[in-house]
């Protein structure tokens, strides 16, 4: 109710001031690759990816910015959209739409030249911030000390992309609300002799069932990068609960299922256009019952090597991986090996 007040109230400020033309822009990007994986049939390797984005930005008399978003998917259907009031007292930006996650955006932000450690598809992980993609409305503040805030608030989790003056009724009635958050703190800010060290971290919750006493999913990660020079090495620690939505009693305790991961990523610019990086990924998955905590499938891990050039506004980039304990079965291996052509415009 507080949020919705607040909304009203910068909805008259807004009202009352006037608008100065604005710009519209068309950006985008497209993506070939080439991918071979081991022990399966791989059918035809290439495959492609491709998605416009459309921003349109102008200011008010009173100094607020406001910026609108839209993007594609790739069949060129409307994707996420946004709309962003901007230098709210000179500190703020409040947003509306189903764009940015906060804890979405940093699954995985440890140092790579190409892709993520199971970019390229070997293994079988649980990403972060699985509220991404809906309804939401967030805030961005800078923090003194601290840093960059990014928290957004989703009042209802089901799906659905209301149109204006609509809402979603009575589809995915049984889930619930979700949260997500990060803070972003630039430790030279704190401290000239910590330049190049940057702490991230983020928290998110899910209600998905409003089934008395189910679980519900959290998500918490905290990374840490640091970059000297041409090197850049970070870690980062994830935890991932899947709650049942089966309601829990004393008598039988339904299980949720935990991932703790683990993520090591260094990378290497050797020179402005060439950068080469490894990166690891350990994740262990337990089931959490009302008696036991045990170990679920062994412990999978997934090593890999990438290499990325950069020719302007083109990216060639090459990732091998390879995956023991796949899937957290135990002796099973996968591994792949892609090749990628990126381009943006």
């Amino acid at each position: 109710m507080k949020i919705t007040r607040i909304l009203v109230a910068l909805s008259f400020l807004f009202a009352v001031s006037n608008v100065n033309a604005g710009e519209l822009s068309v950006t985008g990007n497209m993506e070939t690759t080439y991918m071979s994986q081991n022990g399966t049939t791989n059918g035809n390797p290439l495959g492609m990816d491709r998605e416009l984005k459309f921003s349109a930005s102008t200011e008010l008399d009173n100094g607020i910015s406001v910026s609108v978003m839209q993007d594609t998917s790739d069949a060129f259907a409307f994707g996420n959209s946004q709309i962003s009031f901007g230098n709210i007292m000179g500190l703020a930006t409040i947003y509306v739409g189903s764009d940015s996650d906060p804890i979405d955006g940093i699954d995985d932000i440890t140092p790579s030249a190409y892709e993520e450690a199971n970019g390229s598809g070997s293994g079988t992980y649980v990403d972060i911030g699985g509220a991404a993609g809906q309804l939401g409305i967030g805030l961005k503040v800078a923090l003194p000390f601290l840093g960059a805030l990014n928290a957004k608030h989703y009042p209802k989790i089901d799906s659905t992309k209301n149109a204006d003056n609509n809402v979603s009724g009575d589809v995915g009635h049984t889930v619930g609300s979700a949260y997500s958050a990060t803070l972003t703190t630039n430790m030279g800010d704190v401290d000239p002799m910590l330049d190049g060290l940057v702490i991230t971290t983020g928290v998110g919750e899910r209600e998905r069932s409003t089934i008395k006493s189910a679980e519900k999913n959290f998500d918490a990660t905290v990374a840490v990068n640091y970059a000297y020079g041409p090197v850049k090495v970070g870690v980062q620690r994830k935890h991932t609960s899947v709650g049942t939505i089966v309601a829990n009693s004393l008598a039988n305790d339904a299980p949720s299922v935990r991932h703790n991961d683990l993520v090591l990523g260094a990378a290497y610019a050797v020179n402005d256009s060439l950068s080469i990086s490894l990166n690891r990924y350990t994740s262990t998955r337990t089931n959490d019952t009302a008696s036991t905590l045990a170990d679920s499938n062994g412990v999978q891990e997934t090593d890999a090597i990438s290499v990325g050039y950069t020719i302007g506004g083109m990216v060639v980039g090459f990732q091998s991986a390879s995956t023991d304990n796949a899937g957290y079965v135990v002796g099973a291996e996968d591994s792949s090996n892609t090749l990628g052509l990126s381009v943006a415009f």
